[in-house]
């Protein structure tokens, strides 16, 4: 294992610090920031690529001491408290961060279950709520989520926080070309005929309890403030909405709240039948 000394704000500690705050940074260098228990133990059982550890050696517990020893990293680093303290987004130190490499963004490289559950979401634009959507995926059976269009950076470290250890379990695809995705699902399609394409809406449109969400599908999520977007929906096969309370002030949910509403009731008619 491989070990350099970090005593002061040198080279390494300044890139320790743009892959934490700058994103044009951290894909230029294609890693990442981590930190905490339990995301880098879900990184490492999901066989996410660690190229670096970053701790303090008189403080690890036997934990992060067996981490260090039987992951394979290119190089280690040993900062000081006091860096380590500075670099760390917990107000307790954390023990341990790593630097991840990136994954490639590959539809065709995720491996679906025998009965498909996609989730798409369209130009996400706050960090907690895409934290919160790859977390619901995860909890809910999802194979899949892909983010669309210009959204928040996936690799932001609230953005990993906030998912827990979800993140490194789901699968978590991004797509800029909307051609590429229609194309994805044309093959979807073909491979599963019943496959079906449902779009989220809160005007008056079918309840989602009504709609068959026991075979093949997408369900398709739209932006915090301008929903899904046209393109997408007039791609649907089915627009859906939550029924409400004629009682209630609210006309919406939360995008994350939506969805979390969506999925479980996908995961109940599955159950059912």
């Amino acid at each position: 294992m491989k070990e350099t000394k970090v005593f002061n704000k040198n080279n390494y500690f300044q890139k320790f610090e743009v892959l934490k705050t700058n994103r044009n940074k951290r894909y230029k260098y294609n890693e990442f920031l981590v930190e905490g228990v339990r995301s880098l133990n879900e990184a490492v059982k999901n066989h996410w690529k660690i190229k670096s550890f970053l701790y303090d050696k008189s403080n690890l517990s036997g934990w992060a001491e067996e981490m260090i020893n039987k992951v394979s990293t290119d190089l280690n680093y040993c900062l000081t408290p006091e860096l380590m303290k500075e670099l760390s987004g917990k107000e307790d130190t954390s023990e341990l961060m790593a630097i991840i490499e990136m994954r490639e963004d590959s539809l065709d490289q995720v491996r679906l279950s025998g009965n498909p559950f996609l989730v798409l979401f369209d130009r996400p634009s706050n960090k907690g709520n895409l934290g919160t959507m790859i977390r619901s995926c995860d909890a809910l059976g999802a194979d899949m989520l892909v983010i669309t269009g210009h959204a928040v950076d996936l690799y932001d470290p609230d953005v990993v926080v906030s998912a827990m250890g979800s993140f490194f379990n789901l699968p978590v695809i991004r797509i800029s070309d909307n051609k590429v995705l229609f194309e994805y699902i044309d093959r979807l399609k073909k491979r599963y005929p019943s496959f079906t394409t449902i779009g989220t809406t809160a005007h008056d449109e079918k309840p989602i309890c009504t709609a068959n969400l026991t075979i093949p599908l997408m369900l398709m999520m739209g932006n915090e403030t301008m929903g899904l977007n046209r393109a997408f929906k007039e791609y649907c096969d089915l627009l859906c909405t939550i029924p409400m309370s004629e009682k209630s002030y609210a006309t919406s949910f939360n995008v994350s709240c939506a969805a979390s509403i969506l999925m479980y009731e996908v995961t109940r008619q599955r159950s059912a039948k």
